[in-house]
């Protein structure tokens, strides 16, 4: 099994983002782009904290993500009432969407509105039971299990529990693609490996390694990682 690396990006700004996709769009095939609306998460990312007319123009499309010729976008959106922003991003131009599970307003209507069109993703807080997973079985493709505490920060500490996590949702649901997003290292990666993850989500450990390129292969390269 090939395990996906998949870079996350959680930007302030437009610029961040264009600056960061420029940095590993040769080197992934995706791009994971956490955006967080500021209510569901304490702080606002890009395109929530400093509006411009960029996003506006990708509605329109005008314009596309940065390195649409060549990525897919995967969309973390961690926001409240997803259904009410789900379509900006499909027409955005994201290849995968993920619904926090917590999220306030209608997770399952945002989850009918994406069906058919784009891979849809079920995100689950370290503290929220699997059995959430139930009701979205037959509409989702793929489960991420936060590895940290509180989501929407980038670098903190990696939360042990995602291990055990990940073994009992590969053994419920083993048709489904399960990831983990948040703290996740060269250290942790083997460990998430080994208990069956798909895909890792990498954010610090890759951008604030001083040779991204060289961290991007490391995590390819990783134990238990076979083509």
């Amino acid at each position: 099994m090939k395990v996906e690396i998949i870079p996350a990006i959680l930007p302030k700004d437009f610029a961040e983002l264009e600056e960061k996709i420029g940095l590993v769009r040769d080197f992934v095939k995706t791009v994971q782009i956490d955006v967080c609306d500021g209510q569901f998460t304490p702080a606002p990312s890009w395109p929530y904290k400093k509006r411009d007319d960029t996003f506006e123009k990708m509605l329109t499309e005008e314009e596309g993500l940065p390195g649409w010729e060549k990525l897919n976008f995967e969309i973390d959106l961690m926001a409240n009432k997803p259904e009410t922003v789900v379509e900006d991003w499909v027409r955005a131009g994201a290849t995968r969407i993920i619904i926090h599970v917590e999220a306030t307003g209608s997770v399952t209507e945002a989850v009918d509105m994406l069906t058919g069109r784009v891979e849809v993703g079920l995100a689950l807080n370290i503290d929220t039971p699997i059995d959430v997973i139930e009701h979205y079985k037959e509409k989702i493709q793929f489960v991420q299990c936060m590895g940290i505490t509180h989501v929407g920060f980038q670098g903190q500490d990696f939360d042990e529990r995602v291990i055990e996590k990940v073994k009992a949702v590969k053994a419920m649901y083993p048709s489904l693609t399960v990831s983990v997003d948040g703290g996740v290292s060269l250290e942790t990666g083997p460990l998430l490996i080994k208990a069956g993850v798909d895909r890792l989500i990498v954010g610090s450990a890759i951008f604030n390694s001083d040779n991204f390129v060289e961290a991007i292969d490391q995590f390819k390269k990783l134990p238990y990682l076979q083509e």
